[in-house]
């Protein structure tokens, strides 16, 4: 027998970072080597990701226990896969796929299949004594993201008037990480002076951003590059803005019309929004935009690229849900120019990993991401520099489980030393 067959995997209930229950996973290989890994959670979801699979039973945490998930992995995934060499990742997250025979992994529960695809990808690292990062990515992995800091929240993230998810400050002019990160971190701490002498909320939202109530949607964007001078850097040049609407939140049955609902901010049409956004393109510098229509409006997510996708980065999220079957459609169609990458939307590493493969070969970025119920576990940090994206959004520069991962980069970063790359 191989010394670096799975002979143990055992799973339990946890709480995330919202307090809701999650899947922590713990797996044992024939040499001793031990690892565990946790499963985030999403609030804003699209409607096609693979099933995060709860109890359902009201008498405990309001039906959201994960004891169902939990118990598939230790009576049957455990079974199935002990024995098999935690080395071949693919063909441990294919046999866990043919197991559940669903489409949607609906029937064993994704946070219960992705608990043992990342606790297995673990394991083998650590048995093989190398990094996660290069593990996954090869000796070759060794590329810093760019940190897009989540620093003001709105939306289904936040409990105010701004109907945008999410506005991120995006360190492009540092030369390192551990600068890239000062960076934002610094305008993280002026945004939050400055949002006191307005007499605004100070509290965060969900991802650690505050989440003030503004006087529009646009305000928001003023008060950041407010922060960005007032903290020493210069608008465009040392940080610049990336957007993510989540427009799924505020659509009529993820299409249009859109009702900005938050702001009062009234109904609008795929055409209203583009015009915006060129607007504030031209105004502002922003560089990247997630979901900015809602996952059913494929022909106004095609107008948007067609419109700003030779200044911008156009990102689907709910649109594509890091499957294959819809960023190749999306690809086919020129409905985005990247896809957000998450791994619990899929719900393995391997096909994580080929969606990413599939936007590399199509000429796409991909902008790897954590979830607004995350964990303290820091595998994506790992993971974005194996996959060599260049930027990374994983929270704000508050919450122990956004730190967690932005912690882990440093460490890398200091692990890889004169090897690492930053661009």
């Amino acid at each position: 027998m191989k010394t670096t067959t799975i002979s143990a995997i055992q799973a339990m209930e946890i709480l995330d970072s919202r307090g809701n229950p999650t899947v922590r996973v713990f797996v044992e290989l024939s040499d001793g080597t031990t690892s565990a890994a946790s499963v985030p959670s999403g609030a804003s979801t699209g409607e096609n990701e693979a099933i995060e699979l709860r109890d359902g039973d009201a008498s405990r945490y309001a039906g959201k226990g994960v004891l169902r998930a939990v118990s598939n992995v230790n009576e049957k995934i455990a079974p199935s896969l002990i024995g098999m060499d935690a080395h071949q990742q693919a063909a441990v997250d294919r046999r866990m796929i043919e197991l559940d025979g669903t489409p949607n992994k609906s029937d064993l529960g994704a946070n219960a299949i992705l608990g043992v695809s990342m606790a297995v990808a673990r394991a083998a690292a650590v048995s093989a004594h190398i990094p996660l990062y290069q593990y996954l990515g090869g000796v070759g992995a060794r590329r810093l993201p760019v940190p897009c800091m989540n620093i003001l929240n709105g939306g289904e993230h936040a409990d105010n008037n701004v109907d945008f998810q999410e506005f991120m400050a995006v360190p492009l002019g540092a030369p390192t990480f551990r600068e890239g990160l000062r960076y934002v971190a610094e305008t993280f701490h002026v945004l939050k002076n400055i949002l006191k002498e307005r007499g605004l909320a100070t509290s965060v939202g969900d991802e650690g951003g505050f989440a003030p109530n503004l006087e529009s949607n646009e305000d928001a964007i003023e008060t950041i590059i407010q922060a960005i001078e007032k903290a020493g850097y210069k608008p465009g040049e040392d940080i610049a803005i990336a957007l993510d609407s989540a427009a799924n939140s505020f659509s009529t049955d993820r299409h249009e019309p859109y009702d900005l609902k938050w702001s009062g901010g009234g109904r609008m049409q795929s055409s209203d929004i583009i015009a915006l956004a060129e607007e504030w393109v031209s105004k502002y510098p922003i560089v990247l935009w997630e979901d900015p229509l809602a996952e059913g409006d494929w022909d106004g997510f095609k107008r948007f690229t067609g419109q700003l996708g030779e200044k911008i980065e156009v990102v689907g999220d709910d649109i594509f849900v890091t499957n294959t079957r819809y960023i190749s459609r999306g690809i086919a169609e020129g409905t985005a120019n990247s896809a957000l990458i998450k791994l619990n939307q899929i719900g393995t590493v391997s096909e994580t990993i080929e969606a990413v493969r599939m936007c590399r070969d199509a000429g796409w970025r991909y902008f790897i991401s954590h979830r607004s119920g995350e964990t303290e576990d820091p595998f994506l940090a790992d993971f974005a520099v194996a996959m060599d994206g260049g930027h990374l959004k994983t929270g704000s520069a508050s919450r122990s489980e956004r730190i967690a991962k932005y912690n882990r980069l440093l460490e890398i970063e200091r692990e890889l030393g004169e090897a690492t790359l930053y661009y």
